[in-house]
């Protein structure tokens, strides 16, 4: 009896046949909603309801603090919020989207909502759109502010991903019949509208007129909020927990309410840490182990000092800890700020998956459960033994659960709903996977992927709004800044735009910046808090010492307020030996894949021979990879099983397995480990980041000052070493230049297409002024800010008889930076003079639509698109077999216990080769209806492990990895 008076009550502000009306319009069709059609109404309601348990459960405090003030004080945020979220789909009460189903038309019709079936039938027109226009009528009518009007539409017509012009809600030919014209139909709009407003609790004959917000939130919020609302239609269009309501008696917001708690629960989603306490002096310690160096300690320092959420720029040497000190100061920052979990960017998958680890060793000491928020973000988690095995403990998912998140997509009633499910069985050891789908794993508490994540979310896409709404509410941790080139930069600066308007915490940590991009990150940053379209470049004082710490948030009164200090080391400065091994350019240099000329492996041959008579441990670092399997080709002839090979063209089994060997026998020293008598790594850049061994002697190919400086890194890295006498001193030795005193250097082709001979030619000067003079040293860590500002500042550096091909080479490098810078601008986030905007009309003009996940990567990273493939051998007509010899079905069936084997032969293909290997391979046939396999493309090798792709000729040899050879000559 109560709830038919409650009922009874909702229709005394109108005519009779409102409530049939109301009683028809369907937002669910059958089909879709577990075989009964959901009401309009109670879409809306189970929306609004799920976003109040987001509100409650999920969103962080400084998300909520916020909201409040948006909607006029404490307590009332919640309210908005879940209104904001539930008005999402009012513009289903339109004859367009009505007629697309004939049983829910025929409901409609019966009501006494008509329309001119030929005018609608088959028009083009989104109930997205529709929505925002009909809002828009019906909030100006409430007497809202165009102010406001002007920011809650857009959350509606952008609900499906895509925020549209003003200019956009016109209908086709301006069709107003689309829309529903007539005074009934208007009436219903209203009525609908209404009646959910006072469900939700805003009373009164002109419930509109309450809802209205007192403040305009930021532009970055209004982005957050558009996330949300997607959010929480996606949760409520689960035909498993929200089953269609038919009888409109039953339609309101406590049946919602029991409806969205039972989803939730089923879901397993949950928020981070929520409300931290401040940690004290002693965490460190209680989180690591151990307490903090100076360097750490500096970091946490300057965060307790800062006014205000803001970015912080740690600079240190390789070893230092600087990782650990971010995590203490992320946990300070969310303490302080309100932010609820952390998102940590690396530059690599390969650095991103023992991050992950450690991340999750962090967390464990934070709060219980913590740990077991970490979603592993990147392409090729799958590959991830680890990751796969935390799946695996989740009962009936298992192996399927990223492909129950991969393939969400939309129809015309919503988004489809074979994938929003929870786990019953098993403990959980990863985030609900309604977090892991697609576009969603930002949204998990706590996240560790490659910093593509980040850059995707400063990307005009489809649902971007999802993204980062994952990142604002956390502090985000960014890592190896300094290896983001001038393309990628340019995503990484709107994304540090848009952080800095939502007032997001930033830790990023580099072994050093040049100071142009140090001072280029701050103005980013700080361009968001002013909502400025041309960052003023701040005064950013120069670090007196190193490590450093940089911090830069927004005063009280709006302006910036910055603090840079220092500290020393927690080791003493290396002195460095630099020498060179002069290269000359090879008779066959315009036809040798990568420079891999003879003489120069010949020259790396003797030089060893001479400083490893007492033995030793060498790593060389090479910048292709013909080049690297050239070196080890020649050095394996005279040291045989001493000579080890990695690179990205190993399979993923023996660049794991041999990575993880070249880690034990040189990585730190252990009780019981013993280090090689004699141990040569041939390398290329894998060795460059986040790979901690300890070499006697380093040999590496010209490479910019910064890079260069983080291979020598990895020379005499660790204390307690025992070191042969004649490799007691640390030394470099610069190979792929030729030095000449009366004209500019021989610098190899191939570096130069990699890095451009600009940079090169500057650190090539600095390398030979280090080489030549008496004591021929760099002093590593303590020079190492010097020396890159030297070779990326404007001061000149090269020798006079170089100088004009520095000209040149400087305005080629100019123009070619200019032109990526150019590129970049036609998919970042914002338009040109947009950065000022009010509101998120027209975010998306322009913007590209639904991408794949290989298509988001080349996106934000200029050049060539690989591809990868998975090595199989195929040994007879129905004879596959995995790279370790494992065999699979007749058609390449893949049993559970060799996924493993199967997986373990990716390897991707140098770039020249995509065009062909999309073209020619796919995936077994055997592989169709697999969840990680069924997009793969497959390489069958035969039995001498040889492959044809177009004009290409492929070998996978155990030592060497995959050699190419045939095509067009390298470039």
């Amino acid at each position: 009896m109560e709830v038919e008076a409650m009922v009874d009550g909702r229709w005394q502000w109108y005519p009779p046949e409102v409530e049939g009306w109301l009683g028809a319009l369907w937002g669910k069709s059958a089909g879709r909603a577990g075989g009964t059609a959901n009401l309009l109404l109670s879409h809306m309601l189970d929306t609004a309801a799920v976003a109040e348990i987001v509100w409650d459960r999920y969103l962080s405090p400084v998300t909520r603090r916020r909201l409040d003030a948006v909607a006029g004080g404490q307590g009332r945020g919640r309210r908005l919020f879940a209104w904001l979220c539930g008005i999402h789909d009012c513009g289903k009460a339109t004859p367009v989207f009505q007629c697309l189903d004939l049983a829910g038309e025929a409901a409609v019709r019966q009501a006494g909502l008509t329309w001119d079936k030929y005018a609608v039938k088959g028009a083009s027109w989104r109930h997205d759109k529709a929505g925002a226009r009909v809002l828009r009528a019906l909030l100006t009518d409430a007497q809202w502010s165009m102010e406001q009007v002007g920011w809650v539409w857009p959350l509606v017509a952008g609900h499906h991903g895509l925020v549209p012009t003003l200019g956009q809600l016109s209908p086709p030919k301006r069709s107003e019949k689309l829309q529903g014209n007539t005074r009934q139909w208007k009436l219903a709009q209203s009525a609908l509208v209404e009646v959910f407003s006072r469900e939700l609790g805003y009373e009164g004959e002109a419930p509109l007129a309450a809802v209205e917000p007192l403040e305009v939130p930021s532009r970055a919020m209004q982005l957050q909020l558009a996330g949300f609302v997607v959010m929480a239609d996606w949760i409520a269009s689960d035909e498993r927990h929200f089953t269609g309501v038919s009888d409109l008696a039953r339609v309101t917001m406590p049946q919602a309410r029991q409806r969205a708690a039972a989803a939730w629960a089923r879901l397993g989603l949950r928020g981070g840490w929520g409300t931290l306490p401040v940690p004290g002096p002693e965490a460190f310690r209680d989180r690591f182990g151990h307490g903090p160096r100076p360097s750490q300690e500096l970091v946490l320092d300057v965060v307790r000092r800062m006014g205000g959420p803001g970015l912080v720029i740690v600079e240190a040497p390789m070893g230092e800890g600087k990782t650990k000190a971010a995590l203490a100061a992320a946990e300070l920052m969310a303490a302080r700020h309100g932010a609820d979990g952390v998102f940590l960017g690396m530059p690599t998958q390969a650095t991103a998956d023992p991050m992950s680890t450690q991340v999750r060793s962090w967390l464990r000491e934070v709060g219980d459960g913590l740990e077991d928020q970490v979603a592993l973000l990147h392409g090729k988690r799958m590959v991830n033994k680890q990751w796969r095995a935390l799946l695996e403990g989740t009962g009936e998912w298992g192996q399927e659960a990223d492909s129950y998140y991969s393939s969400v997509g939309e129809d015309e009633f919503g988004m489809s709903t074979d994938c929003f499910d929870g786990c019953p069985d098993g403990e959980r050891r990863v985030p609900a996977e309604w977090f892991l789908g697609r576009r969603r794993g930002l949204l998990s508490p706590f996240a560790v992927g490659t910093i593509d994540q980040l850059l995707y979310a400063a990307t005009r896409t489809k649902h971007v709004m999802l993204r980062t709404a994952g990142l604002m509410g956390k502090v985000v941790i960014l890592d190896e800044v300094h290896a983001a080139d001038v393309y990628m930069s340019q995503f990484l600066l709107e994304g540090l735009w848009w952080l800095g308007q939502a007032g997001v915490p930033v830790v990023l940590l580099s072994a050093t910046l040049p100071p142009e991009q140090r001072r280029d990150l701050a103005a980013a940053y700080l361009a968001g808090t002013r909502s400025a379209e041309a960052p003023a470049v701040p005064e950013l004082p120069e670090p007196q010492g190193y490590p450093s710490v940089t911090a830069v948030w927004p005063g009280q009164d709006g302006q910036p307020e910055v603090l840079v200090e220092s500290t020393e080391s927690w080791r003493h400065d290396l002195q460095v030996r630099v020498e060179v091994l002069h290269e000359q350019p090879a008779e066959t240099d315009a036809r040798a894949a990568g420079d891999a000329a003879g003489p120069a492996d010949a020259a790396v041959t003797d030089y060893l021979r001479e400083r490893l008579t007492d033995g030793g441990c060498v790593l060389i670092i090479r910048n292709t990879v013909a080049r690297a399997q050239a070196t080890f080709d020649a050095l394996h002839k005279e040291y045989g099983a001493d000579v080890r090979l990695l690179h990205a063209r190993l399979h993923a089994g023996h660049r794991a397995d041999r990575t993880q060997e070249v880690l034990e026998l040189l990585g730190p020293p252990r009780e019981g480990s013993e280090r090689p008598g004699r141990l040569i790594v041939v390398a290329t850049q894998l060795a460059e980041q986040s790979f901690d061994v300890d070499a006697d002697l380093l040999i590496t190919d010209l490479a910019p000052m910064d890079l260069l400086l983080q291979r020598i890194g990895r020379l005499h890295r660790h204390d307690g070493v025992k070191r042969p006498h004649t490799l007691s001193r640390p030394t470099v030795v610069v190979t792929g230049i030729g030095l000449d005193d009366d004209k500019a250097p021989y610098i190899l082709r191939a570096s130069e297409g990699i890095y451009g001979r600009y940079l090169l030619l500057r650190t090539a000067a600095e390398v030979e002024r280090a080489a030549t003079s008496g004591e021929g040293m760099w002093s590593i860590p303590g020079q190492v800010p010097d020396l890159v500002a030297r070779v990326y500042g404007t001061d000149p550096v090269v020798p006079a008889a170089w100088a004009e091909s520095e000209a040149q080479a400087r305005q080629e490098w100019e123009e070619r930076q200019t032109k990526r810078r150019a590129k970049a601008a036609g998919y970042v986030l914002t338009r040109a003079g947009e950065h000022g905007a009010q509101t998120l009309a027209g975010l998306h003009y322009g913007a590209l639509g639904k991408l794949a996940e290989g298509q988001f990567e080349a996106l934000v990273r200029d050049g060539d698109p690989s591809a990868e493939v998975v090595l199989v051998r195929r040994l007879g007509e129905d004879d596959f077999r995995a790279v370790t010899g494992r065999s699979l079905g007749p058609n390449g069936e893949v049993a559970a216990e060799t996924v493993d084997d199967v997986l373990s032969g990716t390897v991707r293909l140098p770039a020249r080769l995509t065009e062909a290997a999309e073209q020619a391979l796919g995936p077994l046939p055997g592989w169709r209806d697999h969840p990680w396999l069924r997009h793969s493309l497959a390489l069958e090798l035969d039995g001498q492990g040889e492959a044809v792709i177009g004009d290409f000729r492929l070998r996978y040899d155990d030592l060497l990895g995959l050699v190419v050879s045939g095509g067009r000559p390298y470039r």
